[in-house]
């Protein structure tokens, strides 16, 4: 029989009655590797340099009480068993050690329940410490980028405003970085992107050593990261930025025998007591980066007000031109991609289709929306290019040139709106006029807002949700989760579906920080009457995983990737 090793701190005086204590221990299958301690010194010092699984106090030692001993435990801040064990104690006295911290209490003439005392305790601790580590993870979670192990967004945002913060009150001087890598793509298309996550993992983390410890490092989407450099004047930053130019140059990355080597383009600025805010000190390196990569990619560019004005005006002027361009021209392309309801043990049954929007250039290659909606959403065209959707959507559907599937009754067409549109007040009265022209039933819209944009434009967002839930409309939030801190705002905004984020959907069979992250949402949104679609669903265990949760709707490659629905040439709308 092996025996499980228990490390006991025994804080008795009688060594007979230890012993006897001990010789229980091994009878109930334990292996007491242990010390006895009778006064605080001994105690005191045996917690701060052992490691111990339990703790049994003799209830009344000669001054020393286990009440004495408690304070000890307590101090020093363990979670391990305390347990009392007494030759008399009374009903009150028992009831006020408990009080002060001890876990169970026994007397010496009956410990028939010491084994599972301890059993039970032990198995509390693990369940505390399983607990105590789920609940870091979320928080490592909630700050850092999931792929990489560096701070998010979220997280550089908070530290660029702190050090703005600073700055300006203490005149110090920060280095602000923007770094976007050259050539990545090119693995992207190459070998896929589980080798471009691979190759961002890798160069994360030689980045990472690579900086300093009172340094900032995250990963602020796709293959662009920010790097703030605390308290370093300009010379000092470019020194550091020229030994990341080097790592980087001399980084390759393998895949299946090909070795790529990726460049990196840099922009720069200083924050000090002058910069206005967060937003403007990465706005300016933004678009030293955009300078950068303008002058032949894998360079460093030092933000200057002269290159601002400059990179501003050709930045507008060509995606002003290029959008504006598409919406006259109708060189937008309207995809569907599926959205089946799914259920234990039941095949996915087509319940809609969510709306996707790609643009083409002057050659008709596709434009990513990653690409165009962030330059249409900064130069406030989102609003008419939401507006071009619509009215292309109704018409389609009113000219019967979608497919009859989805003019079925049961279904709906999930269309994306911007923060910008949710600000417009007259687009109420434009949804309205253009459901009553080509007559589309209200019910057949639903209308997706990400959670970031509704909650940002909450007092905009509420009525606007209103009044077109009052004529038959639906609404979605869309990637909810990203935010880590909204479910109370689900109470305020008057929609029907909450869309969960991909990020956590796509690995919930295999990480459980994840997959409890996906159940908490479900279950909130099902307290609130809320029905949940989870995107990214692009394996069979995924499926299934949302189906033993009760996720009621499911959205992925797996199910049917994105289809032309409607395409650019305005000759072409029966396409599928």
């Amino acid at each position: 029989m092996n025996h499980a090793l228990l490390r006991v701190l025994l804080v008795e005086d009688a060594d007979d009655d230890a012993q006897l204590l001990l010789r229980l221990l091994r009878k109930e299958g334990y292996a007491p590797d242990y010390l006895r301690v009778d006064s605080p010194e001994e105690m005191a010092a045996a917690l701060s340099s052992s490691t111990w699984d339990l703790i049994i106090a003799d209830y009344a030692m000669p001054g020393f009480t286990a009440h004495d001993a408690l304070k000890i435990y307590k101090h020093a801040g363990l979670d391990i068993p305390f347990i009392i064990v007494s030759g008399h104690i009374d009903d009150v006295s028992a009831v006020a050690a408990m009080r002060a911290g001890a876990h169970d209490y026994l007397l010496k003439d009956n410990l028939a329940r010491l084994a599972p005392v301890i059993a039970r305790e032990l198995d509390e601790v693990r369940v505390r410490a399983a607990k105590r580590r789920a609940e870091q993870e979320l928080r490592f979670h909630a700050c850092h980028d999931p792929l990489t192990g560096l701070l998010n967004r979220r997280e550089f945002e908070r530290a660029m405003e702190l050090a703005v913060s600073t700055a300006q009150r203490d005149r110090s001087r920060h280095v602000l970085c923007y770094l976007d890598l050259d050539q990545f793509k090119l693995v992207n298309d190459t070998c896929g992107h589980i080798a471009g996550d691979e190759l961002l993992r890798q160069l994360s983390a030689g980045l990472a050593q690579h900086v300093r410890g009172s340094d900032t490092l995250a990963r602020l989407g796709g293959d662009e990261f920010g790097l703030l450099l605390a308290n370093c004047p300009l010379d000092e930053g470019l020194r550091i930025i020229a030994g990341l130019q080097d790592l980087i140059r001399d980084f390759r990355f393998h895949w299946r025998e090909v070795a790529f080597q990726v460049g990196c383009s840099i922009g720069v600025t200083v924050i000090d007591g002058e910069t206005a805010d967060a937003g403007e000190a990465m706005s300016a390196a933004d678009v030293a980066c955009y300078v950068a990569k303008e002058q032949g990619r894998n360079r460093c560019h030092v933000y200057e007000a002269d290159d601002h004005e400059l990179a501003q005006r050709r930045r507008e002027m060509q995606w002003i031109s290029a959008i504006g361009s598409a919406l006259e021209k109708n060189s937008l392309v309207l995809y569907r991609q599926p959205i089946y309801r799914i259920a234990r043990d039941a095949a996915p049954v087509l319940a809609g289709y969510e709306i996707l929007l790609r643009m083409l250039d002057d050659g008709g290659a596709l434009i990513p929306p990653n690409v165009f909606i962030p330059a249409a959403e900064r130069f406030k065209l989102m609003a008419s290019v939401d507006r071009w959707v619509v009215r292309r959507l109704f018409s389609a559907i009113a000219a019967g040139k979608i497919g009859g599937e989805l003019l079925q009754d049961d279904q709906l067409l999930f269309v994306n709106i911007s923060a910008a549109t949710i600000n417009d007040a007259s687009f109420f009265d434009y949804v309205q006029q253009q459901l009553a022209e080509f007559s589309v039933s209200p019910r057949k819209v639903c209308l997706e807002i990400t959670e970031s944009a509704a909650i940002a434009n909450l007092a905009a967002s509420t009525p606007l949700f209103a009044r077109l839930r009052q004529l038959g409309c639906r609404f979605a939030l869309d990637d909810f989760g990203s935010g880590l801190s909204s479910f109370g705002y689900l109470r305020h905004l008057p929609v029907d579906f909450v869309k969960i984020d991909g990020g956590f959907v796509r690995n919930i069979a295999h990480n459980v920080v994840d997959m409890a992250m996906v159940e908490a949402i479900n279950k909130i949104s099902h307290v609130m009457g809320l029905q949940t679609i989870a995107e990214f669903v692009e394996s069979p265990e995924v499926l299934h995983a949302l189906c033993e949760l009760g996720v009621e709707y499911a959205q992925g490659y797996l199910l049917g990737r994105p289809q032309i629905l409607v395409a650019a040439d305005p000759v072409s709308l029966n396409e599928d």
